[in-house]
């Protein structure tokens, strides 16, 4: 049993799996970092200086400054700002994701547009090759 997990865990799709989980992992960070860092803050400037990630429904009938202040009192809260900013996660991974499944199908088209060589016909056997020599050779006497 322990020598079907190695081969199951060593065949080349499951390492490539796993890699491009990692891969895909540290791109999520990294694009949520751009979001929060980057691109939120220019929007929540224009709309008139707005914090996304303290923007949120008090549930509760006690009034709290910040999604943090509310947080630490336990009141239920719904963070709008923050799904914002994960909406416009995913919209730039779906987007990544998208030119990169179509970069692919292109190359894959351009591969399969592009004509093949036939193959080379088979050389003759030894014995059609004496047996062609003996008919060009009786040709030959005629």
């Amino acid at each position: 049993m322990l020598q079907e997990f190695k081969d199951f865990a060593m065949r080349g799709n499951v390492v490539d799996m796993a890699v491009g989980i990692i891969i895909g992992a540290a791109f999520g960070r990294i694009v949520s970092s751009f979001v929060n860092d980057v691109v939120m803050p220019p929007i929540g400037m224009l709309i008139g200086n707005v914090d996304f990630s303290n923007l949120f429904v008090n549930l509760s009938s006690i009034a709290y400054d910040s999604v943090a202040a509310a947080e630490e009192a336990g009141a239920p809260i719904v963070k709008y700002g923050l799904f914002i900013q994960n909406v416009f996660d995913f919209v730039i991974v779906a987007f990544v994701i998208f030119m990169v499944i179509k970069g692919m199908n292109r190359m894959k088209k351009e591969k399969a547009a592009e004509p093949e060589a036939p193959p080379a016909p088979p050389e003759p056997s030894t014995e059609e090759k004496l047996l062609t020599e003996i008919r060009d050779a009786l040709r030959g006497r005629a």
